[in-house]
């Protein structure tokens, strides 16, 4: 599933786009919105079979080594581990990843330079080589071998990232989020998974397929709205001084503080600051974080934020 993370990302993204559009529609932002979560799912489903196509490479390398003229005793006798690696296994049976991929020709077939390259990283790794060399061979050797090419190779890759820039603009800023839930699927399986396993949905459940719309659209409903929050509480900044994107990004977290009576106030406001971090100027995770506090302290004293749930009563 797609993390809340990454949809409020999504969002700030699609709302920038939105104001710098001359020609925008409510209606065709929203449509680009999902079409962009749509992409995130893709990517998802890229990076699982990624692994899969390196040991389709392993094995015709094999197979073609057994086929010499005059093959050599390593070749008659290969060191198969990472074909036989029982997670990948399970991955490349999997219905659902498979059914996907060919519904939306999602395949590596047309990137042979690109796995060949990365092929040859991976056997001549410290991961790979340690892995074959192993004397133990279970099943959870077999998936930390998975996790760590994941989280160790890919991840560093600049490579893997500039292909999949290439491939998408909608990939720009989220490969490393979409990774984190390739090896959390990972981390998931369990040995005894057939090929009926599910994987990832695209949204949990239909509440957060609910939360998107509700933060776009009110998002720009409330724009006048809350812009004029933020300027009452700058007093000692001109607006037109203050990132355009900063302003977004507090116009967020004041519309998710209003909206969202089952999300802890911390939550949001802990989750902005960081999306701040990486999608705005050095210093705005400080800016943001000063004006968002008084901000969050006007809405309480005016009763507009309201808590419920377990745990969330009385919050405020």
């Amino acid at each position: 599933m797609i993390s809340r993370r990454l949809l409020r990302v999504k969002v700030l993204q699609l709302l920038y786009a939105y104001y710098k559009n001359q020609d925008r529609t409510i209606a065709k932002a929203e449509k680009e919105l999902f079409f962009s979560i749509g992409k995130a799912y893709d990517l998802y489903h890229y990076l699982l079979l990624l692994i899969v196509e390196l040991a389709f490479v392993s094995e015709k390398k094999i197979e073609t080594a057994k086929a010499k003229i005059i093959p050599t005793q390593e070749d008659l006798n290969p060191n198969t581990r990472f074909i036989d690696n029982k997670v990948i296994r399970q991955l490349a049976e999997n219905i659902q990843l498979n059914s996907y991929a060919e519904s939306n020709t999602i395949t590596w077939m047309d990137q042979e330079d690109y796995i060949r390259l990365l092929f040859d990283k991976l056997v001549n790794s410290d991961l790979y080589i340690e892995y074959m060399n192993a004397e133990n061979n279970s099943y959870q050797d077999d998936k930390k071998f998975v996790e760590k090419f994941f989280l160790t190779l890919v991840a560093a890759d600049e490579d893997f990232y500039s292909l999949m820039e290439e491939k998408s603009i909608y990939w720009n800023d989220e490969i490393e989020f979409i990774i984190s839930m390739v090896i959390k699927t990972v981390k998931g399986l369990k040995e005894n998974d057939d090929q009926h396993t599910s994987i990832m949905s695209l949204f949990k459940d239909d509440e957060d397929e609910d939360y998107v719309k509700t933060l776009f659209r009110k998002a720009v409903v409330n724009h006048t709205e809350h812009v004029e929050m933020i300027q009452k509480n700058t007093k000692n900044w001109d607006l037109e001084r203050i990132a355009f994107m900063d302003i977004l990004i507090m116009e967020l977290a004041l519309t998710e503080l209003k909206e969202f009576p089952n999300v802890p106030v911390k939550v949001s406001f802990n989750e902005y600051l960081e999306i701040a971090k990486f999608y705005s100027t050095s210093n705005s995770s400080n800016f943001i974080n000063g004006i968002l506090d008084k901000l969050v302290k006007e809405l309480k004293e005016n009763g507009k934020v309201k808590k419920v749930g377990r745990g969330l009563v009385g919050e405020v």
